[in-house]
């Protein structure tokens, strides 16, 4: 294939990435996207290709022959419409993170993927970040032993704006912000693990955002925005506080991991900073990164080897591109998937277990912290 053609199903915020395939002198180009409003197509069209096709039908995209590959940027409630529509449309597909709100959704999209002979790639951007690339090679060395302990803690800065003014705040759409939010995570430990969630455990709740406002209510209209801890100042801004509101915003996971690894990772949406904090255990060490100072430490224990004899801290070398440089590689390695049938980084049985393991765990918050087996199935795709 010598210039691989896409259309892009949802031109909102996400759909920023177009930008890295749209690259007429090189090897791809975005020829088209489909997305509800006219007013989000136009600035697409401004932004990535200002010649580019553009519809609010979906399936107007679908049909054009000038089209090899679909990037689904859409609402997560829809990835699943979207993805098998594109697919039985024969096209290859890209698609955001979740690969769905539900199991039966990822395996829906799968087994289409396979009876349609078309690639599948799930967009686990984080596989392609600097910071957890070095963190990967580190375990693969073995200098920190046998992993035996992770945890992981999410400082999810800005959540209210990102998340309780929209359509995340309602599990409908979103099932859980263990899905959304949570399933980069998931993924980057069962990646760096090499291990897949067998069950979990789980509490959460809604400790701060939602109440008793009206669902109609947004900032711009609101008799308290001047005082509000949340309020946003663009227009349409739903109220984080509306009663419709029903999506944990405060999480503990505990997982075990196959090989009897414990895991357990902590989210949550109300705090002051950004930021991401993993520790992986070993039988010989511990690894840590520290997204703010761009660091990853190595601690050594006793381990009758050289290994003992030293830490080792790396210092992160910075990226050009969205998501931390990580935009443009996993842009290339879906036009690599699609010209020349090299496998990417991440896999669609890997999204679907991120998704499994966000499942079982909101299943486990919503009965209480019941012990939830995690839904697993015979072929890996």
């Amino acid at each position: 294939m010598e210039k691989v053609r896409i259309g892009i199903i949802g031109a909102g915020l996400r759909s920023g990435i177009a930008q890295y395939w749209h690259n007429p002198d090189g090897k791809s180009v975005v020829v088209g996207a489909a997305d509800v409003s006219v007013d989000r197509l136009e600035t697409f069209k401004e932004k990535v290709n200002d010649s580019a096709f553009v519809t609010t039908d979906y399936k107007e995209l679908l049909k054009r022959k000038d089209i090899d590959a679909i990037a689904i940027t859409s609402p997560d409630f829809l990835h699943e419409e979207h993805a098998v529509a594109a697919l039985e449309a024969g096209k290859h597909v890209y698609c955001e993170k979740p690969l769905a709100i539900t199991v039966e959704g990822c395996d829906h999209i799968i087994e289409t993927a396979k009876k349609t002979g078309k690639h599948l790639m799930v967009g686990f951007n984080m596989r392609y970040m600097n910071m957890f690339q070095t963190m990967k090679g580190i375990v693969d060395s073995g200098v920190i032993g046998d992993i035996k302990a992770v945890w992981v803690r999410h400082f999810v800065g800005l959540g209210g704006y990102f998340y309780y003014h929209d359509w995340h705040g309602a599990s409908k759409n979103t099932t859980s912000l263990l899905l959304q939010k949570g399933s980069h995570d998931i993924d980057v430990i069962h990646w760096i693990t090499g291990k897949y969630t067998k069950k979990v455990s789980a509490f959460g709740g809604l400790d701060f955002f939602g109440g008793d406002k009206p669902n109609d209510l947004t900032c711009p209209t609101c008799d308290v925005k001047d005082t509000c801890t949340e309020a946003s100042p663009d227009t349409l801004i739903q109220c984080a506080f509306r009663e419709e509101i029903d999506v944990e915003d405060n999480n503990v996971v505990i997982m075990e991991l196959e090989g009897g690894i414990k895991a357990s990772y902590l989210q949550c949406h109300f705090t002051p900073d950004y930021q991401r904090n993993y520790t992986f255990i070993g039988t010989e060490g511990r690894m840590e990164n520290n997204e703010l100072e761009g660091k990853v430490y190595v601690r050594t224990r006793k381990s009758n080897s050289w290994r003992e004899h030293s830490d080792m801290t790396y210092e992160i070398k910075k990226q050009t591109g969205s998501h931390g440089g990580a935009d443009p590689k996993i842009c290339d390695d879906f036009i690599e998937l699609v010209a020349n049938n090299k496998e990417p980084l991440t896999s669609p049985f890997a999204g679907r277990m991120s998704v499994a393991v966000g499942c079982a765990a909101t299943e486990s918050i919503r009965a209480g912290g019941k012990v939830v087996d995690v839904s697993q199935r015979t072929v890996r795709i």
